[in-house]
């Protein structure tokens, strides 16, 4: 059902380069959290940190503490995979394995952690995908290829596919950046729906959308070219897009700059 994510001082490295600094925040479970903030600020990298991603980028390393639920997923003996079965990932660009169905997209997951009868897996699959608001559209065609779906459809097989393994954070990293407005009401409906089962933190540079969906945000941004992002305050929403406390967070919000 979610659970509260705890994150202190925590710095992301490239090689030798900085890229955001001194991050702390409480996620708390059962919510949507925003972050929003101009290109090139961090967002979508401290959202790598989350769930361990940033490291499988040579070079790249992390300073800090991330605790989910207590337990700090950067301990020496705590798997990196295991971290990443706990907290699922939606990205950008929907990206259902091409060669798969529909099923067998959503089963992968399934099948890489462990043996699942078939009645088993019929079941996981038929609940992820109605609960990704897609299981009354592809009913009938769950053996037809996952990339013959519709782009707004394909980032719902997406995360049906997340959700199957039953996580207990969806990160979501600009998720519908590259859909249509009615593809993309479906998936801020669905995030509303979901917010009842999981932790969910979504990256998105869209200001409306941040202020629909969410129930908390950051602002990210740089001190100067070259320097690290880092979290400029972070708060309600309703504060947030209507009495920020930082006159930087006011100025993005109103597009002065960004």
């Amino acid at each position: 059902m979610g659970q509260q994510i705890q994150v202190s001082g925590l710095d992301a490295y490239y090689g030798k380069h900085k890229a955001i600094a001194d991050i702390s925040m409480t996620i708390e479970p059962q919510s949507i959290t925003a972050f929003i903030g101009p290109s090139g600020c961090g967002k979508s990298t401290f959202l790598r940190t989350l769930n361990r991603m940033h490291e499988v980028i040579p070079g790249a390393r992390v300073e800090g503490k991330v605790l989910l639920d207590g337990e700090d997923l950067y301990a020496p003996d705590v798997e990196p995979v295991a971290v990443r079965r706990m907290i699922g990932m939606v990205f950008q660009r929907p990206n259902p394995f091409p060669t798969m169905s529909i099923y067998e997209n959503v089963a992968a997951g399934l099948r890489l952690n462990g043996k699942h009868s078939k009645s088993n897996l019929d079941g996981i699959v038929e609940t992820s995908l109605k609960s990704s608001n897609l299981w009354n559209e592809v009913k009938d065609r769950l053996n037809k290829p996952g990339a013959g779906l519709s782009g707004g459809q394909q980032q719902r097989l997406c995360i049906a596919r997340a959700i199957a393994v039953k996580p207990e954070v969806l990160l979501m990293d600009e998720p519908c950046s590259a859909l249509d407005p009615i593809s993309t009401l479906a998936i801020e409906d669905l995030m509303a729906e979901l917010k009842n089962q999981f932790t969910i933190i979504i990256v998105t540079h869209n200001m409306q959308q941040a202020a629909r969906v969410s129930d908390r945000t950051a602002f990210f941004n740089l001190s100067g070219q070259g320097q690290p992002g880092h979290v400029v305050e972070m708060d309600d929403t309703s504060r947030i897009f209507t009495n920020p406390s930082q006159k930087a967070t006011e100025d993005y919000i109103t597009g002065r700059f960004g």
